[in-house]
């Protein structure tokens, strides 16, 4: 098994990325369509998606706003934005561009965008509140923002994975003052850090979506390992006579909710937005 610093280095991140794209991006759809029929964008749309990665929801929101809309997928990392971009190439859509960029430094002029969407980014930004000021900078007077991100911790594709390694070998989950998932896992939380930063007629709702992964449980937790940066610190924890334990009872975790040839999971979400005054 490879070491943590291995695990998480930029190379071996893009490669399980691009190694998992499609069942990452099947097991994400359905928490994306939430999303993008939340947002509800338009035809001819200008709309931004932050920290978009490998694409999602910025390709879905391609289809619905047409040739006659525009979307711009941004995110810190160029190598994950050219999967993106060729996932749009692949599909045709053309008026989809990528923007390697800091959400919290977003280098489009006032009032751009009619639209702005993140799924499962607003959490980890450092300085939400300067994150938050700049979308409500870019966006014009009345459009949304609209995010999706994790409730609670106790759902079924975490406690099958990352839960058990945290009950054998305990500790913090996510370093202390590091990348954490559940930020706003608390009803309010984000709603009201979205009203802190000014944003109105801030909404916020918790649902339960399909979370389908098209594949074996040992590749549940394989994808996982390599993707989920912000448990970093959580399995450098376990020991090297600990994995084979371990592996064995997340395997066995994971497979309490196969379904065929598919593991089917839940997802709690949160969705939340707010307009520009």
């Amino acid at each position: 098994m490879k070491t943590p610093d291995e695990n998480w280095s930029s190379a071996f991140r893009i490669a399980a990325s691009e190694k998992w794209k499609a069942k990452s991006a099947a097991m994400g759809r359905d928490v994306t369509e939430a999303l993008v029929d939340y947002a509800h964008p338009l035809p001819g749309m200008n709309v931004l998606d932050v920290a978009s990665g490998t694409g999602e929801p910025a390709i879905t929101i391609a289809s619905r706003i047409g040739p006659d809309g525009h979307i711009t997928a941004l995110d810190l990392s160029a190598d994950l934005l050219e999967i993106a971009a060729e996932r749009a190439r692949r599909r045709g859509f053309e008026h989809l561009s990528t923007q390697q960029a800091d959400a919290q430094s977003l280098p489009f002029p006032g009032n751009s965008f009619d639209l702005a969407t993140s799924r499962f980014g607003v959490m980890f930004f450092p300085d939400m509140q300067r994150a938050f000021r700049e979308l409500l900078r870019v966006l014009k007077p009345g459009a949304r923002a609209c995010f999706a991100v994790w409730g609670s911790k106790e759902q079924p594709y975490f406690s099958s994975s990352i839960g058990v390694v945290h009950r054998h070998v305990g500790g913090p989950l996510v370093a202390p003052g590091g990348a954490d998932p559940f930020r706003f896992a608390e009803a309010g939380s984000l709603s009201g850090a979205m009203s802190m930063a000014g944003f109105a007629e801030v909404h916020e709702e918790t649902r339960i979506a399909p979370w389908t992964w098209p594949g074996t449980a040992e590749e549940v937790w394989e994808q996982q390992q390599a993707t989920a940066a912000p448990f970093r610190s959580l399995l450098s924890r376990v020991k090297p006579d600990q994995w084979s334990t371990l592996n064995a009872e997340i395997h066995n975790a994971i497979r309490k909710y196969q379904n065929g040839e598919n593991i089917k999971f839940t997802a709690t979400i949160v969705l939340a937005s707010g307009r520009k005054p």
